[in-house]
């Protein structure tokens, strides 16, 4: 039985370009994904979005360079958090800089994914999403905030 759909996840994006966003949910469309997306444009409101009580993401794309707070700010203050650092996060940047990936895997990311240039490697990206954190792979269950 495929566990996605014994109740929807949900994936936070974390993305301050609305092309990029909108790329990626027309990419889970079209896969017939039963992922819910939530979108969030800057690390302050990411913060402010996870720590209300009624939020649900069961896991996080982080884009790195975004305004207000950047990603790298928010994932330090995710990991650090005791009842968020449960959540997956998988940073999702164009950098191709090694020190990036470093201090991302540093600060407690669980993945660093470089963003595909084109449409065929976005929807091979989301399959392979999809498939490893949403089916594959066991997450703890949290029933404090209704993740799971």
């Amino acid at each position: 039985m495929n566990r996605i759909h014994k109740k929807s996840k949900v994936a936070l994006i974390a993305e301050d370009d609305e092309d990029y966003f909108f790329l990626i949910k027309e990419v889970f469309e079209k896969l017939g994904s039963a992922i819910a997306l939530r979108r969030v444009s800057n690390g302050e409101a990411l913060m402010d979005y996870l720590l209300r009580p009624s939020s649900q993401a069961d896991i996080i794309l982080l884009d790195l360079n975004m305004p207000l707070k950047d990603g790298r700010e928010a994932l330090k203050e995710i990991k650090a958090h005791p009842e968020l650092r449960k959540i997956p996060v998988v940073v999702l940047a164009t950098s191709t800089d090694s020190d990036d990936v470093a201090a991302s895997y540093a600060l407690g990311a669980n993945s660093f994914v470089r963003k595909p240039l084109g449409f065929h490697q976005w929807m091979a990206l989301a399959k392979t999403f999809e498939q490893y954190w949403l089916e594959t792979v066991e997450l703890p269950d949290d029933p404090d905030n209704g993740n799971h």
